[in-house]
């Protein structure tokens, strides 16, 4: 057995998770936030049979794509200084695959 531990958009999260429910896969919700964009995120706790983890990766990277951004730039110390938004790259997903000792259902 293995744990799928999935970072997604807040924007991502509820497609993704109907997917998952969709092909059978139960997911724990957790919210986060990032460091970089300072915004919301979405950790699922997945846990899976080996067979199933090419999967759910499969069904995270489809749900979940990189799309691009405007992120504005820091102000200035000059008052005179022009600050054009810098376009970043957002989305996707980050997923760890953990192997499990042990799983318990109580």
């Amino acid at each position: 057995m293995k744990l799928v531990i999935a970072v997604v958009e807040d924007t991502d999260a509820p497609a993704l998770i109907e997917k998952l429910v969709e092909a059978g896969v139960q997911a724990t919700k957790l919210a986060s936030t990032g460091g970089f964009l300072l915004h919301g995120n979405t950790t699922l706790l997945i846990g899976v049979d080996d067979s199933r983890v090419e999967e759910v990766i499969g069904i995270i990277g489809t749900t979940c794509v990189r799309r691009k951004k405007l992120l504005p730039q820091a102000a200035s110390e000059l008052p005179t200084a022009i600050h054009l938004p810098i376009e970043v790259e957002a989305g996707g997903a980050v997923v760890f695959v953990i192997n499990v000792d042990a799983f318990h259902r109580l």
